[in-house]
């Protein structure tokens, strides 16, 4: 390689990959808690999803960022997967904003003139406010002044125009050529796990005239390509719902890359005469950024119809025991256009959504359980809840008699105590975590009886437990007693410096919660059990396991 700097090439690809690494944590530390929020809004239809991935990636410079929190969105039930995939499709296109940085400034602008002040701007702002905003947007503005000077050495490495760099024997061999420099590409994006430092590498040497540019542009697609990589290497061990946004990742980019390769000699047509049209100068590095850009927007073209397909098919992909349990058994479209019919399938699916988070709250109760390690990563609770509501919604568009709306009206309260029911299990960990911290034997046991007593309460209570029923006015009133017992000596103890304050409002929490869980299971036995003498039959389904 006689005319290359090596030096300066290796140095430039460090401290590239540095600057970007530097600028994309101060800005995800600095924006964080506003892009949660902002995800949460921009999100109601597939447009403002895709533009939010779009600028939220370009503005953080990662789309893992982006990818993680719209995942831990769709965990919580709180963003649907179809919704979820504008947002994945719109970082794929956000990533290509790095491009532009590199060509419109990166080569524009008197490196050591931009670099060294930003660099010196943000140690300053680092130094001056660790642990603070300020501190974190310290570091993006120095990390921006980093890859400024990652950029110059790269250009320094070439400087003799790639003179030194033969990449004839690649050359003019057609369609063979243009796969020879897309592996090229796949492969520099597995080895530098940084799709960003090729882009920049690629751009370089297209700037040095070392690279044609149908070559280069070949590159760039398997730049794109080799970013799927990181998405399943970071899939493995994950929940489902990561696992389905890397395959979409992974289907997005391939189908983007393929098509691309297949269009390069209209799209690289396309991108002169956009070029001039846009006065945007003849600089083969702008013409590779105009021409990554384009071919993703040109991949969400192909997505847009084909998205409510693809959310079907990777919802039915790297299912769960939970994620089965969380679907369905009883209700659909068809029942609900019968409302004496959905009447009685909605019984069993409430029944069957109050099964499920009582035996969840049973297993955070049992006091010699596994604790929250062994609890399931995924919760079934969030998705059979909301198709239960919108199967409501779809019951009430048709008229019905009044003793069916009132069926409907009381399944619909047991549906809110169970929602609860659901509510208060989150707070029971306490109880796993802290009770046997405590230094107090007897407090412990205690709290071990009480939480038993809860337990075979919640079992009596289960509508799909044989046996099931409410349990008597001496169970519950045994139970109440025990509570206030136990919180009384732990107030005691606390008082007396016998335990701390803080492990005595943790496990009072806890029994708290567990105390109100007892009550409102109770109460939608007590609803339920009027349906059951109506009906005149009980509900036919299995316990959730």
């Amino acid at each position: 390689m006689e005319g290359i700097n090596l030096a300066a090439m290796l140095g430039g690809i460090g401290l590239f990959l540095l600057g970007m690494t530097m600028m994309t944590d101060g800005l995800k530390l600095a924006l964080g808690p506003s892009l949660a929020r902002l995800l949460h809004a921009w999100t109601a239809t597939r447009l403002r999803g895709l533009l939010f991935g779009i600028f939220s990636t370009a503005l953080v410079q990662s789309s893992t960022a982006i990818t993680v929190a719209t995942i831990g969105f769709v965990n919580a039930g709180l963003l649907p997967l179809g919704q979820s995939l504008w947002v994945f499709f719109g970082a794929n296109v956000g990533t290509t904003f790095t491009g532009w940085l590199v060509a419109v400034i990166g080569f524009k602008l008197k490196i050591e003139a931009a670099a060294l002040p930003l660099i010196g701007i943000g140690v300053l702002l680092r130094l001056s406010g660790q642990e603070t905003r300020r501190g974190a947007v310290g570091n993006a503005i120095g990390g921006f002044g980093v890859l400024f000077l990652g950029i110059g050495f790269l250009q320094q490495a070439f400087a003799s125009g790639g003179s030194g760099l033969d990449l004839s024997s690649l050359s003019g061999h057609g369609v063979w050529s243009v796969l020879a420099f897309v592996l090229a590409g796949i492969v520099l994006t597995v080895v530098m796990q940084a799709s960003a430092a090729v882009l920049a590498i690629v751009l370089t040497l297209a700037e040095a005239g070392v690279l044609p540019m149908n070559e280069a542009a070949a590159a760039v697609i398997g730049a794109n390509i080799g970013t799927t990589a990181t998405a399943l290497l970071a899939a493995i061990g994950g929940t489902p719902n990561a696992r389905r946004a890397a395959a979409a990742h992974v289907m997005f980019n391939l189908l983007t890359g393929v098509v691309a390769l297949l269009m390069l000699p209209v799209l690289l047509t396309l991108i002169g005469m956009l070029r001039e049209a846009l006065e945007l100068g003849a600089q083969p590095a702008v013409s590779l950024a105009l021409f990554h850009t384009l071919f993703n927007l040109l991949g969400v073209l192909l997505m847009w119809p084909l998205t409510n397909w693809l959310a079907d098919f990777l919802l039915g992909r790297f299912r769960t025991q939970e994620e089965e349990i969380g679907r369905p058994h009883f209700i659909d479209r068809n029942v609900g256009s019968v409302p004496s019919l959905a009447v009685d399938a909605l019984h069993r699916e409430v029944s069957r959504l109050g099964n499920i988070v009582l035996d969840m709250a049973r297993r955070r109760s049992t006091p010699d359980g596994d604790g929250p390690s062994a609890w399931p990563r995924v919760n079934p609770f969030p998705p059979l809840s909301r198709a239960i509501l919108d199967f409501v919604t779809e019951v009430n568009r048709h008229p019905m008699p009044q003793d069916t709306a009132h069926n409907l009206a009381t399944l619909l309260r047991v549906h809110r105590y169970y929602d609860t029911c659901h509510e208060l299990s989150a707070e029971l960990g306490r109880i796993h975590t802290t009770l046997p911290q405590l230094p107090a034997s007897e407090l412990i046991e205690e709290g071990q009886a009480l939480a038993r007593q809860a337990v075979g309460l919640l079992e009596q209570v289960d509508p799909l437990l044989p046996g099931h029923g409410l349990p008597d006015a001496d169970s519950l009133g045994n139970f109440e007693l025990a509570y206030y017992a136990l919180k009384a000596k732990l107030l005691e103890a606390g008082a007396a410096g016998n335990i701390g304050i803080e492990q005595m409002d943790e496990v009072m929490s806890g029994f708290s919660a567990l105390r109100r869980l007892v009550e409102q299971a109770h109460k939608a036995a007590t609803m339920l059990g009027t349906l059951d003498a109506v009906a005149g039959s009980e509900p036919v389904s299995q316990p959730a396991t």
